[in-house]
């Protein structure tokens, strides 16, 4: 049983730090967080509609992982 609170404790570790990478990717609507860490600028590297969907999919899907996790650990906790 340790060795799956290790595994999700290793996977809670590794899905935040890809969450908050994949939010820092998303293009700023201006006047909010991303303005203060450079997502203001303009430019033409941010592309198109359809990464900005993919982002926003592959973002779900993280945040999806990261919860069952919690709720994963909240369990083991709670019944061990």
């Amino acid at each position: 049983m340790e060795y799956v609170r290790w595994f999700l404790n290793t996977l809670l570790v590794l899905t935040s730090c890809f969450l908050v990478l994949l939010i820092l990717m998303h293009k700023g609507r201006g006047g909010g967080m991303s303005d203060m860490f450079g997502g203001g600028m303009s430019s033409s590297l941010g592309g198109s509609s359809v990464a900005e969907k993919n982002l926003s999919r592959i973002t779900i899907a993280i945040a999806l992982i990261w919860a069952a996790v919690v709720v994963g650990l909240g369990v083991l906790t709670r019944f061990s």
